[in-house]
């Protein structure tokens, strides 16, 4: 009897660890696939810089001529835009104080009975015609500073056009590039795959009664104990493992990546 108590908890307790055995590659903390937000032809490949870290060098670089000669033009155009709107504004000045001048005078006028019916019409005329040339000047001016609205849009999407021409990611390692010299590409064509080495990220998946207490569990990476604890627990069952509960443990980075290692949870 005694024999038989002692073999079933052995078992009971064989399925309790069995429970919560996993085993989960040791993948990179990020894994970040860029692609071209731009149109154009590439110029270089930085095909040396694969599995090395990267800094603010361009690996990739898509021609941005075009891009710089609109620039260069249109902050020339920007430039005589501003110059042309400043004059318009002091002829405004002028005209404003001009028509508040005529609009003194003509009611001074018309009140005037010495004043004739046909000097009265001639002065509120000339009212009305300076009225007119201040809204005309005014209308102007509002529509050049328009177009310079637009034109300050058209500059920062060719900066940002530019920028995004020369692609670069520092803090990363190289890990693909999908592109050749001499190749167009267009807006969502895959450029390259860079990852995050500096740490590294196990993702296994739980069964539902290690869901509960996993925030609180010891982990075991190898059998040997560890300081670390589940970062994320997703408690929603996975689409793919179907009855089982997405986790994720971030670690130090290792040497070498995408080893299988034995991860338990006790």
């Amino acid at each position: 009897m005694d024999i038989l108590k002692i073999t079933l908890l052995f078992l009971l307790l064989s399925a309790g660890l069995f429970s919560s055995e996993y085993y989960a590659r040791v993948e990179p903390y990020e894994i970040k696939k860029i692609s071209s937000n731009v149109v154009g032809v590439v110029l270089d490949v930085k095909e040396e810089f694969l599995g090395k870290s990267l800094n603010q060098e361009p690996f990739i670089i898509i021609d941005a001529s075009l891009d710089r000669d609109e620039l260069e033009a249109l902050e020339s155009k920007l430039i005589n835009l501003e110059q042309i709107i400043k004059a318009d504004e002091k002829i405004l000045a002028n005209l404003k104080e001009s028509l508040k001048r005529k609009r003194e005078n003509y009611k001074r006028i018309k009140e005037m009975k010495i004043k004739s019916s046909v000097e009265k019409d001639r002065e509120f005329y000339n009212m009305v015609a300076s009225e007119n040339s201040f809204l005309a000047t005014q209308k102007e001016v509002d529509t050049l500073k328009n177009q310079m609205m637009d034109l300050q849009f058209r500059k920062a999407q060719l900066r940002r056009s530019i920028s995004d021409k020369s692609i670069a990611s520092q803090g990363f390692m190289l890990y693909s590039i999908d592109v050749k010299e001499g190749q167009v590409v267009n807006r969502s064509t895959p450029l390259a795959t860079v990852v995050d080495t500096s740490k590294a990220l196990l993702t296994i998946y739980l069964d539902r009664e290690d869901v509960k207490d996993a925030s609180n569990a010891t982990v075991y990476i190898n059998g040997k104990k560890t300081e670390y604890k589940l970062d994320r627990v997703i408690k929603m069952a996975d689409s793919k493992n179907i009855s089982k509960y997405k986790a994720q443990i971030v670690i130090k980075a290792p040497k070498i990546f995408s080893e299988l290692v034995k991860v338990e949870l006790k």
